[in-house]
């Protein structure tokens, strides 16, 4: 697949009072992020399409593109991360991100900020001022030597009688990469870094330029959507977007609610009778964060059993028809499902049709 499914609507600014039926936002999102037919793209392109892949539990970069990638082998990923193609590190919403080369520069450059000013904001109540940018020089002399130990640098601050806290917050101040095999599907734990401007090569990259890149990323991948909706996608104020949003040439759209939808000029939307095969989703996907909920990819009366405070990491899921319909779990060599409500005959076959590929994957 080399580009969005679906038709270009022949008005290319959109249509201000055109409403867009929560199955439309389904059926474009699901084509956007290749769920509805695998991408045939190269490995780095379809991760920039997709808007990068969220990896705080590393196999999840694996599986997300298993899901979304023609002959996708697990070598693939970890190859590109080693040649630097591929880079992980703390990003959008100050989670763990992996994402090309190209786009990590501008994401880091749009979220930079507004990433450090809700870290002093949230610290400032439970713990006091705590100066972490003091930390830098030191940070930035250890690394220089090449990748360290989390457990190194976290023993570097509290020599320097930083507080514990200070090890949550020093990433952003000191732009660091999770540096292979650490965080990879064979060595999962991610506690191996080093400074991304040695590892990946620096680019001059201002604020306005990346986030207008954040915003054309996630119409991209995510779109139609709301102001409101990017932002809280990137983890940054919604106010900060509305300058950006003003200089750029938009479609809009209103949703069945009345909101304004942004989108890119040419980006099709797909025919909302479009099957949706049976898809498989790894912890922490995003298509299931709020910031898609307008999408009812993940049906609202699920959502307490895919996020809530007995698994804060989130369960794999998989699709039927476009929407979550249960959880699935690799087990003693294979995949086991469990769905949330009996499925018919049709669906369960291919469910378990999907599962036994993805065993197969895993092994």
């Amino acid at each position: 697949m080399s580009g969005f499914i679906g038709k270009p609507s022949p008005d290319y600014l959109g249509n201000p009072s055109r409403v867009l039926t929560t199955r439309e936002l389904n059926r474009a999102l699901l084509a956007r992020q290749f769920l509805l037919e695998r991408s045939s793209l190269p490995l780095v392109q379809t991760i920039e399409r997709v808007g990068g892949l969220q990896t705080q539990y590393a196999a999840s970069g694996y599986v997300g593109l298993w899901s979304r990638k023609r002959n996708f082998r697990r070598d693939m990923l970890t190859t590109a991360l080693e040649q630097r193609r591929v880079i992980q590190g703390t990003l959008l919403r100050s989670t763990i991100h992996m994402v090309s080369a190209r786009d990590y520069w501008l994401f880091l450059s749009a979220v930079r900020r507004g990433r450090q000013e809700w870290w002093r904001r949230v610290t400032r109540k439970g713990f006091g001022e705590v100066d972490v940018a003091a930390a830098v020089p030191i940070f930035r002399e250890e690394l220089a030597a090449g990748p360290r130990r989390a457990a190194d640098l976290k023993q570097l601050l509290a020599r320097r009688g930083f507080p514990s806290i200070a090890w949550n917050g020093i990433g952003l101040w000191v732009d660091m990469i999770r540096v292979p095999p650490s965080g990879t599907w064979d060595q999962r734990k991610a506690d191996l870094y080093g400074l991304a401007d040695t590892w990946v090569r620096p680019a001059a990259v201002t604020e306005s330029a990346g986030l207008e890149h954040v915003v054309r990323r996630y119409l991209g991948a995510f779109g139609p959507a709301t102001v409101r909706e990017i932002a809280d996608w990137a983890g940054i104020p919604h106010t900060t977007l509305l300058t950006t949003i003003d200089r750029l040439s938009l479609r809009r759209f209103r949703d069945e609610k009345g909101k304004e939808l942004l989108d890119l000029p040419r980006a099709p939307l797909t025919d909302p009778e479009t099957p949706a095969p049976v898809r498989f989703l790894p912890t922490w996907d995003a298509t299931l964060l709020v910031h898609a909920r307008r999408t009812q990819i993940l049906p609202e009366e699920y959502r307490p059993l895919v996020f809530n405070t007995k698994t804060p990491h989130s369960v794999p899921t998989f699709l039927v028809d476009g929407a979550v319909a249960g959880t699935w779990r690799y087990e003693g060599g294979r995949v086991e499902v469990k769905p949330f409500e009996p499925l018919p005959k049709a669906a369960r076959r291919e469910v378990d049709d999907e599962a036994k590929r993805l065993s197969t994957f895993h092994k």
